[in-house]
């Protein structure tokens, strides 16, 4: 029996399938629950045998470099073995033995799709979240990361993965040059990855808006969010059939004060659309009633569209993430609201001005 003899024909109790990532790297716990004894796993990661030693606990089932796949599937195996306590007792056969580890930062944004990042076989490391609790060190390609609070994961396949905005955020706090964190930004919003708010919110969270990198990247986001919520807005009135508006104008009574920009504007039938692209620098604190603090924005909004509708201008509120989820229910209340003009007073008259 040569090195060349195919692993099943040396180790019989071993069913191995070669297209399966997850038959090529295992840990030792799920090649123990296989019947292979630690005193075989190390005969075959001997100097030239058929297996590696990837990563501590984790073994690469062939010879030559990991692929991508293999490496990514080894990182979240070694840091979501259970702790050394409860390690007597896990099996690791009858899952992926991942356990609350998900994949995050630039690895993570590769798996979404991002275009910007390097392909998961040229990255030079995984990061990995998993919980504050647990005593993993980063080791070779690994970076664990330690959080008190675990988002969710998404499943992309079979691999559990932060959430965009998540994993932007801790990409975001590995990177120092301000282009590439303008253009990781940039992208998660302009290719419909997340919302403005959701990203910001997260920076915030991980107090990385000071950062001199972050602080322009964020302004280009937030323009970047707002270029792609008005494309959806023009798309939706074209692509119903709705008049067209005069579109970014300001509102004022004649030969009285500004009443505020709108973003669409139908004169014939006093109706106004204001797209609202806010995403808050930092989260307010809470009042000591537990009421959350007034949002100065919200505020000078709401005003605004009292004002509005008093002089009986219809005010439609749109968001970008209504806009990109549900565009054809959006048209369907822009279009109700002009049908409903007939039916209401006529409007004060006001003044309709270039923005």
């Amino acid at each position: 029996m040569t090195q060349n003899t195919p692993l099943s024909a040396r180790l019989p109790h071993l069913p191995l399938h070669p297209d399966d990532v997850t038959q090529r790297v295992l840990s030792a716990a799920q090649l123990r629950a296989r019947g292979v004894s630690a005193a075989q796993t190390s005969a075959q990661c001997l100097p030239g045998g058929p297996w590696q030693h990837l990563l501590p606990g984790v073994y690469l089932l062939h010879p030559g470099p990991p692929t991508g796949q293999e490496r990514l599937h080894g990182a979240l195996l070694y840091a979501g073995r259970p702790p050394v306590s409860a390690r007597r007792t896990a099996t690791g056969a009858s899952d992926a033995g991942y356990g609350e580890a998900m994949v995050t930062g630039v690895a993570a944004l590769a798996l979404h799709g991002f275009a910007s990042v390097a392909e998961l076989g040229a990255l030079h490391r995984i990061d990995v979240l998993v919980p504050r609790t647990r005593r993993l060190r980063s080791t070779r390609f690994v970076e664990v990361l330690r959080t008190a609070s675990m988002p969710g994961p998404v499943r992309v396949g079979e691999v559990p993965v932060a959430p965009v905005e998540r994993a932007l955020a801790d990409a975001v706090a590995a990177t120092a040059d301000a282009a590439d964190v303008r253009r990781l930004l940039t992208e998660a919003v302009r290719d419909g990855h997340c919302e403005p708010a959701a990203v910001v919110r997260e920076l915030s969270e991980a107090k990385l808006l000071g950062r001199p990198a972050v602080v322009n990247a964020v302004d280009a986001l937030l323009a970047e969010g707002r270029a792609v919520a008005e494309a959806r807005l023009y798309a939706m009135v074209r692509e119903h059939g709705l008049p067209e508006p005069v579109w970014n104008v300001e509102l004022r009574l004649p030969g009285g004060p500004d009443l505020g920009g709108v973003d669409a504007y139908w004169p014939d039938h006093a109706v106004a659309v204001e797209l609202d692209s806010r995403a808050p620098r930092h989260s307010a604190p809470g009042r000591r009633d537990g009421r959350a603090q007034e949002d100065p924005q919200w505020s000078a909004y709401a005003a605004k569209r009292e004002h509005l509708e008093r002089l009986g201008i219809t005010v439609v509120h749109l968001t970008p993430r209504k806009l990109r989820e549900a565009l054809d229910q959006q048209a369907t209340v822009v279009r109700t609201a002009l049908m409903a003009a007939a039916d209401r007073e006529p409007a004060a008259y006001v003044m309709v001005l270039p923005r």
